[in-house]
């Protein structure tokens, strides 16, 4: 697990279905899902955003969802939005580089300066970290030494997520879950990336707390890395 005092703690947060899933199939939105959430849901969901001072999704959530990631349910202020796009692959006409919030888009060394350009002339900044790709850990530290992040929340899809929990980035989870199955092997799920080769490398969780929000269940764990 990274050193947590050079970087925010980190609450990972997700609907998800009976058999584990986002969305309804692969490019679906999952705004779609989460319109059956329990209007009681979507006011925790809100009221853990305002407890944050940042807010992280992938760039494909972005693409796909085109969400605007600010409080809208409660009284708080909105967080910073932080968007990882190694080759700066935002659409310009995204709501995350309107003005309702400050958005941080981080890109790698490889991303190309017209893209970055077009980014900050749309009011983001822009972080570059990383050769190849995003460097998750040092973009953590940016955050927390340099943004004054000292909490945030991840509402991403498998494969920031599984990277962000590779990294030993993430501290809590939790999770809303819907009643529903709706099943496709290829339909995405909580966490993406490589397959694990044994028990050995499986990410342990322990249980903190479950209850109910309005007609739905919310569990919420803390990672154990290394345990």
């Amino acid at each position: 697990m990274s050193d947590p005092s050079i970087r925010p703690h980190v609450l990972m947060m997700s609907e998800i279905t009976v058999d584990g899933k986002l969305t309804l199939k692969r490019g679906a939105s999952s705004k779609i899902l989460m319109k059956h959430m329990a209007h009681e849901t979507e006011i925790l969901l809100h009221k853990t955003r305002a407890e944050c001072d940042a807010i992280m999704v992938g760039s494909t959530t972005i693409s796909i969802d085109n969400s605007f990631l600010t409080v809208r349910l409660v009284p708080g202020k909105s967080p910073l939005r932080v968007i990882p796009s190694s080759m700066a692959e935002i659409p310009l006409h995204a709501n995350v580089l309107g003005p309702d919030a400050p958005t941080v888009i981080a890109v790698s060394e490889r991303a190309p300066r017209e893209r970055v350009e077009a980014i900050r002339a749309k009011g983001a900044d822009v972080v570059v970290c990383g050769k190849e790709r995003v460097d998750l850990p040092a973009l953590m530290k940016i955050l927390r030494e340099e943004y004054g992040v000292e909490k945030m929340m991840i509402e991403g899809g498998p494969t920031l997520n599984w990277h962000m929990l590779k990294h030993g980035l993430v501290d809590e989870i939790r999770l809303i879950h819907l009643p529903f199955i709706v099943g496709g092997e290829d339909t995405p799920s909580l966490v993406g990336g490589m397959h694990i080769d044994s028990e050995d490398e499986m990410i342990r969780l322990t249980l903190l707390r479950h209850y109910l929000c309005g007609d739905n269940l919310v569990t919420e764990y803390a990672v154990c890395y290394g345990e």
